[in-house]
């Protein structure tokens, strides 16, 4: 998987997401068979009041690790983020405004009736954020090295941002996060390279 695709799948999760990965959309041909028409880099869905809850023993008081307010999620609609991974700006490919592209993402997670996809989809390309009948904000979102030019109509976040935040959540929740053995790559840096500074400053 993709270095920077990888960075924004542990981002996303350390804010309470669920997310999918360099998605494959699969086009039907008009002569028969199929192909691959594009990948999505980076899907990702958040329930209202989702986050890591860090449990304690045998005591009333819990901590929740803040979500970081950039994402400005909602608490009161499932957040369903469509995405784009860049280095380079943040900007959108033509296929991820492609109206069927979409629909096959709002499908994969049931976050539109179909009788109102069209309309959902027609919002999103416009303003790059829609509701649904059935309870979703859906959001279009770039991630990049680089500001997108301009005043884009979707969110859009630095990469520089996230490797900031995740060594900051790394190590506001060092007590915490190093009790735990990561497999995610991403996660695994991070505490090495924490642990490390610790060491040297003994």
């Amino acid at each position: 998987m993709d270095t920077a695709v990888l960075w924004v799948k542990t981002y996303l999760e350390s804010n309470g997401y669920f997310t999918l990965a360099e998605y494959q959309v699969i086009e039907a041909l008009d002569e028969g068979g199929y192909r691959t028409a594009t990948d999505l880099d980076i899907m990702a869905v958040r329930f209202p009041g989702a986050g890591r809850l860090v449990a304690r023993s045998g005591r009333p008081d819990q901590q929740m690790m803040a979500t970081d307010p950039l994402l400005e999620v909602s608490e009161e609609m499932v957040d369903l983020i469509i995405g784009e991974v860049k280095e380079g700006a943040a900007e959108l490919n033509r296929t991820v405004r492609n109206p069927d592209v979409l629909k096959v993402a709002l499908a994969r997670f049931g976050a539109v009736a179909m009788e109102q996809c069209d309309e959902v989809v027609s919002k999103l390309i416009d303003r790059g954020e829609a509701t649904s009948d059935v309870g979703f904000r859906v959001r279009l979102a770039a991630f990049g090295t680089k500001r997108p030019r301009g005043s884009p109509r979707f969110l859009a976040i630095n990469l520089g941002h996230i490797g900031q935040y995740l060594q900051t959540v790394t190590k506001e929740n060092w007590e915490a996060l190093s009790t735990s053995h990561f497999s995610d790559p991403v996660y695994g840096s991070l505490m090495l390279m924490e642990k490390a500074r610790r060491a040297e400053d003994l």
